[in-house]
């Protein structure tokens, strides 16, 4: 079935499709060159919009800007920030079925996940506009009599959120929310392959309250290096948040290290999904679907090594091969589709490669295993099931990003704890059982930054989301998340006579 056609014809609300970068208050293309690129639909490889070229001087404009706002911003009351954020929230619903396709078209996930996610975005502008008035200070007993210590949190200053294109707009508002609710001031660097959906919600922010310059959007596809360079090495920004690769995220904290700013940074994952022989059946495979097709797999916290007990493996196997076999693929924007195309043509190419290595180390192709046909010309690929894993093969090492199910056999529990350890990096992970204790021994023996019992989704605006290890530092979301751009000051007052 051909894709529906679907444009950015079709949103309603044109004022969500400015069309041009944000450097304080004003729709700019770029300062100091004509170069532009185009956004691409990745299921029918339509040019959706043609955005300006944005570089390091108009990354220093956008810097300065913010400079100048926290200047005052920073003295705004916790409960009108709140109020801001909530007003915000509130234009997302709004404008939700907008907002749905705009990502749709520039992501490629289904209408249904991008209204998800939609609601998922606003929720953090909801639960950071609660935190705003809720960063107390203390009263510290003191040893010396003579004195007395209280400590108060303020704003850190400029804060630069570098947003990836998997999530274009739940990361946003996970990084801003915290940081403008915070009182800081942001520069926003959205992916280059979905910068439609930031510029709309800086739209909506703007329409919310936030003063000028208090929100500045970056766009950018080929110079994102400079861009990004800029940012680290700019001694007016004083935090940086980044969402992406360890690889990129090794290079940003090397180039914070001159102006030796607050970092947080959420970086790559390969997260072990492991179901033991006395898992509820049901329960295993609506967590593995959820864990590994939602966005197409392409998640930091996808079902990336899927670890099954030998007792149940051959029926795991053919009852989730059955499940797969039904899913629709298709463009976002055509009804019933669950597994909408990639990203971009990379990440295709990564999965074929990953899976011509299982097969050459002895993996059985249970369904798949090809570019998808027939559904149009973007960037499809087969649901595809691997049976016979060993850790000899690039999955065990690699995130495949892609809709690709590898499963891997295993018999104790502590055989599985030293599989899903050996790892770099420690974002998420999963576990299915019906034994409590077993649960209580896999969340506290899991080296990750996050573990979800007998389910397939790890995310909430009130749960703190971020790893360990290769997968970074700092956590966004819960009560931590806004601490991530505040500064704790001491005040000692002598009270002596």
């Amino acid at each position: 079935m051909a894709p529906q056609k679907m444009a950015l014809s079709d949103v309603k609300n044109r004022k969500l499709l400015p069309g041009k970068g944000l450097i304080n208050g004003e729709w700019v293309n770029s300062s100091s060159s004509t170069s532009t690129f185009d956004v691409v639909d990745p299921a029918t490889l339509d040019v959706l919009a043609t955005l300006p070229e944005m570089d390091k001087t108009d990354t220093a404009h956008a810097v300065s800007a913010a400079f100048e706002a926290f200047k005052t911003f920073k003295k705004t009351s916790a409960r009108s920030r709140a109020k801001m954020l909530r007003k915000w929230s509130d234009l997302c619903h709004e404008n939700l079925d907008d907002l749905a396709l705009i990502m749709t078209l520039e992501n490629g996930k289904t209408l249904a996940e991008s209204k998800g996610e939609v609601a998922y975005g606003a929720s953090f502008l909801d639960w950071f506009a609660t935190q705003a008035e809720m960063t107390h200070g203390q009263c510290v007993p003191p040893a010396n009599l003579n004195q007395r210590i209280v400590t108060f949190k303020q704003p850190i200053g400029v804060a630069a959120c570098l947003a990836p294109w998997n999530f274009p707009i739940a990361m946003i508002t996970r990084k801003c929310g915290a940081a403008l609710a915070a009182g800081c001031t942001t520069v926003w660097k959205p992916a280059g392959e979905t910068p439609l959906s930031a510029l709309a919600q800086a739209v909506l922010a703007e329409g919310a309250g936030f003063p000028k310059g208090s929100i500045n959007v970056i766009t950018s596809l080929t110079t994102v290096a400079e861009v990004g360079q800029e940012l680290c090495r700019n001694s007016k920004v004083h935090k940086l948040s980044f969402t992406g690769s360890t690889r990129v995220g090794r290079l940003l904290m090397q180039q914070c290290s001159s102006t030796l700013k607050k970092l947080s940074l959420e970086l790559g994952g390969n997260s072990p999904f492991i179901v033991f022989n006395d898992a509820k059946m049901s329960t295993a495979l609506d967590a593995a679907i959820i864990a590994k097709f939602r966005n197409s797999g392409q998640t930091c916290v996808t079902a990336n090594r899927v670890f099954v007990q030998s007792g149940i493996y051959d029926e795991f196997a053919a009852q989730l091969t059955e499940r797969i076999e039904k899913l629709k693929v298709g463009a976002g924007t055509e009804a019933d589709v669950f597994v909408g195309p990639l990203t971009h043509s990379r990440a295709v190419e990564k999965a074929l490669a990953h899976i011509e290595d299982a097969k050459a180390h002895g993996g059985k192709i249970a369904y798949g295993g090809q570019a998808m046909e027939g559904v149009g010309p973007g960037y499809f690929l087969q649901p595809t099931v691997i049976t016979g894993m060993t850790t000899e093969m690039l999955t065990t090492r690699e995130e495949t990003f892609a809709p690709v199910v590898g499963l891997y056999k295993f018999e104790t529990e502590e055989e599985v704890i030293e599989l899903a350890n050996d790892c770099d990096v420690g974002l998420g992970s999963f576990v299915i059982t019906e034994n409590m204790a077993r649960s209580w021994r896999m969340a506290e023996a899991l080296e990750v930054g996050m573990v979800g019992i007998n389910l397939g989704m790890l995310s909430a605006c009130e749960s703190p989301f971020g790893g360990v290890k290769g997968s970074g530092f700092g956590r966004e979301g819960g009560t931590q998340g806004i601490d991530e751009y505040l500064v704790v000051k001491s005040m000692l007052i002598n009270v002596a006579n």
